[in-house]
């Protein structure tokens, strides 16, 4: 059983969790509980190891010795040390190192959506989910938009990360993938055209800007339309979560 801080496991689990820099130079990232595991495990994701305490409940017990059986590096770890590694309240006794794997991007895109600004990870990770929801094709994240395997995004995504394809990219690339596919650009923004008598049965890049900003001036070069929700009373705006997957559902009911 690990039961020190100083311990090499315990320290790049500390890194990994704490700097997006350190993941992208290591090639991995960290999930935590349950769930997160056995969606990675269930999307063929290479487990690096995986840490658990005596907390775990029978039904995380079963995927460590699954995981075991599989030749997965499995420890035990103190409790205590569980508890100081975690970003719960209650930790579920289980997290898993991963290698970065990405899921291959269909040449015949007719819906992406890029997260432009997107700095709050609750919001990020509720993005991702709905698009996993609605059938995007790949998440395009632009420069200045918070780290997408962040343990914050990552537990807000529930598993939206091993089923659609996540790219980091810049501007010029984002445009260039646009244009390979012929995809119109929508913008989201709150005086632009209403949602509902837009026509969203077209291949589309959906684009949905920041929290505080809104999207960026690349954003809005590249947009051939700004998009609006129509919204009652006087309430000015949605959140970005909730506003990308109204929009993004909106697409959904049209090609339906």
């Amino acid at each position: 059983m690990i039961t020190s801080n100083q311990n090499s496991k315990i320290k790049l689990v500390r890194s990994l969790m704490g700097r997006a820099k350190e993941r992208r130079e290591a090639g991995m990232f960290v999930v935590e509980g349950v769930r997160l595991v056995e969606e990675a495990v269930k999307g063929d994701w290479r487990l690096e190891t995986v840490l658990y305490d005596g907390s775990l409940s029978e039904r995380g017990k079963s995927q460590v010795e699954s995981l075991k059986s599989k030749g997965v590096e499995v420890e035990e770890i103190s409790t205590d040390l569980m508890k100081s590694l975690s970003e719960t309240e209650t930790p579920q006794g289980i997290l898993a190192i991963l290698q970065f794997s990405q899921l291959p991007i269909t040449n015949y895109l007719n819906f992406i959506l890029t997260p432009d600004q997107i700095r709050d990870p609750g919001n990020l990770g509720t993005l991702l989910r709905s698009a996993a929801a609605t059938g995007v094709q790949a998440v395009l994240i632009p420069p200045e938009t918070t780290d997408a395997f962040a343990p914050k995004v990552l537990r807000a995504g529930m598993g939206a990360h091993f089923r659609v394809p996540i790219r980091e990219m810049g501007w010029e690339e984002i445009s260039e993938v646009c244009r390979l596919s012929s995809l119109q650009v929508l913008v989201a923004d709150m005086d632009g055209k209403s949602c509902w008598e837009s026509d969203l049965r077209q291949p589309l890049a959906l684009i949905v800007g920041g929290e505080a900003e809104g999207a960026s001036e690349q954003a809005r070069k590249l947009a051939n339309e700004q998009i609006s929700i129509p919204m009652a009373g006087n309430v000015e705006s949605l959140n970005a979560g909730v506003a990308g997957s109204v929009l993004m559902f909106e697409v959904v009911r049209q090609r339906k």
